[in-house]
């Protein structure tokens, strides 16, 4: 890997950790709250592609595994992958990765909307229905309830992704930082 790769890879993990210092909203009806940190997966998948991009969130997930209260819940461990929120983080992991299979099957000749309704798929649609998955198989929630209830997360989740589409062609058209 390159120190070129290791900073950027860097940076984008202290943009995960700063987004952690906004508080949660929380969701009266569900365990999960609303965060901005998946704007910050959004980010990484956008800018930095597939292995990049699954690299910050896997390194993100080293820290909150070895104690550091890096989510915006201030919680860590490894209990936090098994918890309520457990869907939804590792949806973040899958995120990039699959944002990256579908760049690079749309190619080069793809324009703003493409890889925002890509993004929005793997980042929003993917994230919340592993989400709502994850509830239903922990919490004993019928699955059509949890799919209703993870509802909640698709309207910011969907300004979340089109805010990392708008910044994304404007940091690729000034600096290109994409694999």
């Amino acid at each position: 890997m390159k120190h070129k790769d290791i900073a950027i890879i860097s940076l984008f993990i202290a943009l995960l950790i700063a987004l952690g210092f906004i508080p949660p909203l929380p969701v009266g009806f569900l365990p999960v709250p609303i965060v901005l940190q998946n704007l910050g997966v959004l980010l990484a998948a956008a800018l930095l592609g597939s292995k990049r991009g699954t690299i910050v969130v896997a390194l993100f997930f080293l820290l909150v595994l070895v104690g550091l209260p890096v989510l915006s819940s201030r919680s860590a461990g490894i209990a936090v992958f098994y918890g309520p929120s457990g869907g939804f983080l590792w949806g973040w992991l899958l995120a990039p990765a699959i944002y990256g299979l579908g760049d690079r099957l749309l190619g080069t000749h793809h324009g703003f909307w493409q890889r925002g309704i890509l993004l929005w798929l793997s980042g929003a649609v993917l994230v919340d229905g592993l989400g709502a998955l994850w509830l239903s198989i922990g919490l004993h929630m019928p699955l059509t309830s949890a799919l209703m209830a993870s509802l909640i997360f698709i309207p910011g989740d969907t300004l979340k992704t089109v805010l990392a589409t708008l910044v994304a062609e404007r940091v690729q058209h000034a600096l290109p930082v994409h694999d």
